[in-house]
Order: C-alpha cells, then structure tokens, then sequence
C-alpha cells in the first residue's frame, strides 16, 4: 500500500502546489493580524530588528538612551508601529541638490 510520491507525479505536484497557496495565505493572515490594542499594531523586538536592520541589542541601547518608546509585559517587549515609524522619520532629511 505504501507508494513513493515522484515529482513528476501529476497528482503529487499538483496537491504541493495547493499545500504551498495555503501556506503564503496562512502566513498572509497572520502578518494581517498582528497584536492591536485600540487600532495600533504591536510588533516585537525581533520583528522591529529584522525590519531596521539592526541588532536586538541595539534596540535595546535605542531603549535605553530614550530613542524609542515601548511596553513590557512580563520579559516580552513591544513597541508600537506608529512609534517606530516616527524614529525613522525623524531621522529623514530632504535633499538639498535638486536636479534641473
């Protein structure tokens, strides 16, 4: 009864096709529905580091020094979009070469 799944089999590849959409809308749904609290999107430390590109640990020092905002619960910490979203616009400077 046992069969060896051949990627060349029509029905194998087809259902890995259907795992692999259900998958990207799982993970969809998930990045959609991330810890809010009165309409404001939470994200973790590991989240904020992937996305500024920076360490944990310079998050922290960012804490530490009162360049960002956050909340702990417990041992976990969270910071606010809007408030991450304001350091790396404060952090902008407009062009002052323009091209003619």
């Amino acid at each position: 009864m046992n069969k060896t799944i051949m990627t060349n089999d029509e029905w194998a590849v087809g259902f890995m096709e259907q795992l692999d959409t259900m998958l990207d809308g799982i993970e969809n749904m998930n990045e959609k529905s991330r810890a809010s609290f009165g309409n404001e999107r939470f994200l973790t430390d590991k989240e904020v580091s992937a996305w500024l590109k920076v360490s944990r640990r310079t998050l922290q020092d960012y804490r530490n020094n009162g360049m960002v905002s956050y909340c702990q619960l417990g041992g976990k910490i969270l910071y606010k979009e809007s408030d991450i979203e304001r350091l790396v616009m404060g952090g902008y400077r407009n062009a002052y070469r323009t091209e003619t």
